[in-house]
């Protein structure tokens, strides 16, 4: 072994860890598995991006306040329930209901499985709002 290496060993002769090099690769390791999983998330477009309307922005709020716990707008994953992403753009939900107003304002109304009923949580104007929000998906 050459004279000029000088690197702490154990017992049995290999290279103990150096704790700086090791706390560095794993703050990168983190920090780089941090990122990958998070690339599917967009910064949160503005109503104007999005082209909504005042009725459809406002729909926006009721979403954010009362569905996007639960479900995901501009993602094709589920959340705890079914994505929304392009709702009224297929001929049937998740569920193999159709995708039409009256299918999704009774799923609304009234539940199904785990979602809860909101026919007393939203006034009309927030459930046309919601309605004309949930078409631009």
């Amino acid at each position: 072994m050459p004279a000029s290496t000088n690197h702490p060993r154990t017992l049995d002769g290999t290279l103990k860890p150096k704790p700086l090099r090791f706390a560095l690769v794993a703050a990168i390791s983190f920090i780089a598995i941090a990122v990958l999983s998070a690339c599917d998330a967009e910064p949160r477009k503005t109503d104007a991006e999005l082209g909504l309307n005042p009725q459809q922005a406002s729909g926006r709020r009721v979403y954010d306040a009362r569905c996007g716990d639960c479900h995901y707008a501009y993602s094709k994953r589920n959340l705890r329930g079914p994505s929304l992403n392009g709702l009224f753009k297929k001929p049937f939900m998740q569920n193999g209901m159709p995708a039409n107003d009256e299918r999704v304002t009774d799923i609304i109304i009234l539940g199904r499985a785990k979602m809860p009923a909101f026919q007393n949580k939203l006034t009309q104007q927030q459930f046309d709002d919601l309605m004309a929000y949930l078409h631009t998906l």
